[in-house]
């Protein structure tokens, strides 16, 4: 069975074009997509992966389905990915496809916040690898220097990795990737409420309104009034 032509047969079956009309609002730059809704492609994810396949080979399809460059594709392809047992020498296939494949906010933070997410939060040593990122021209790396700290934020404390890449993040001109650091420290604000607070208060007159909007989300009315004056 050729797996790649029976997955791109049963995504054509199932486009919904009011829901792809619907989809490319949400993104400012060009977007190729089916138009099938996400619950969905997650279904078919999970019914075409094959736990018998060497590792290589199911990266290499990975690989095939990102080159389309259709959205739906790459969830499939970095759902597989997440069903692996990482090694170290992973990191470099997926920093590759950050660099090659990842062109919208979507596969961004579907990429950073479970597959990249899980490979870094069990080789952390490459933590230091986001502070090139946070540095790129390209705004999908910077975008998920902050990002990607999501999924470890939740789990460990990453606090002070949050607040370094905010950092080199607090006067960057894309909002994309103000909402990224924003958002990042939205959710550590769960656990970590005062410190995120502080680290407001001591950049508000600097931090771009759109990251800070995003940061003080979740805290309480008063907190967010006086981070806003």
């Amino acid at each position: 069975m050729n797996i790649l032509f029976e997955i791109r047969k049963e995504l054509k079956r199932n486009i919904d074009l009011k829901y792809k009309k619907g989809s490319i609002n949400f993104f400012n730059e060009p977007i190729k997509l089916y138009g099938v809704r996400t619950p969905y492609v997650r279904k078919i994810a999970k019914k075409y992966f094959d736990k018998n396949l060497e590792k290589n080979k199911i990266f290499k399809l990975c690989e095939q389905l990102l080159k389309s460059d259709y959205y739906e594709e790459a969830i499939i392809a970095f759902s597989w990915a997440n069903r692996l047992n990482y090694e170290k020498k992973d990191f470099k296939i997926f920093e590759s496809w950050l660099k090659k494949y990842v062109n919208n906010w979507a596969k961004c933070d579907d990429f950073c916040t479970h597959t990249f997410g899980s490979l870094l939060l069990k080789f952390p040593e490459f933590l230091f690898k986001l502070n090139i990122w946070a540095k790129s021209k390209n705004r999908w790396e910077r975008r998920a220097s902050a990002v990607i700290l999501i999924h470890l934020i939740v789990r460990k404390n990453y606090l002070k990795k949050i607040f370094e890449i905010s950092d080199i993040l607090l006067l960057d001109k894309d909002d994309l990737v103000q909402k990224a650091y924003g958002w990042a420290l939205k959710v550590a604000s769960d656990k970590y409420q005062k410190q995120v607070f502080d680290y407001v208060i001591k950049n508000k007159k600097i931090m771009p309104r759109t990251a800070l909007r995003y940061a003080i989300e979740k805290m309480p009315q008063n907190m967010r009034q006086k981070a806003m004056l």
